[in-house]
């Protein structure tokens, strides 16, 4: 049986085992991050380089770049690590300018409000 030493066990529950990899980060709001980790501190608040936020909408994506980027480690629902030599997305997505994402955006928005509204229109027809 082995045993690992206390330094081990912290370091493979923390995000120091992240360090200097490319991440992606999901956030409460939903927004997609994605970068390399720098630094992190005791409350999960982390910076990242090279980030751009990852926007989808459909089988359209843009990649917003960001820069050098800090996050509040309580906006922060999931960390993972991504693996570089593999392709992030499948073939079928398509990338497009932050201008054409932001209108797919809108009409995906607007697309939901009008559906909530048919439904509440119907609910005297009670169906269930």
């Amino acid at each position: 049986m082995s045993w690992a030493a206390p330094d081990d066990i912290f370091f493979s529950t923390s995000l120091a085992a992240y360090l200097d990899k490319k991440l992606l980060v999901l956030l409460r709001d939903g927004r997609k991050l994605i970068g390399l980790l720098r630094s992190f501190d005791q409350f999960a608040n982390a910076v990242i380089e090279e980030a751009y936020e990852r926007v989808i909408v459909g089988d359209l994506y843009c990649d917003i770049p960001l820069g050098l980027y800090i996050i509040r480690g309580e906006n922060v629902v999931l960390i993972g690590e991504l693996d570089i030599e593999k392709e992030e997305l499948p073939a079928q997505m398509v990338q497009v300018s932050e201008a054409e994402i932001k209108r797919a955006q809108k009409a995906e928005k607007e697309e939901m409000l009008l559906k909530g509204l048919m439904r509440k229109r119907m609910e005297f027809l009670d169906l269930d």
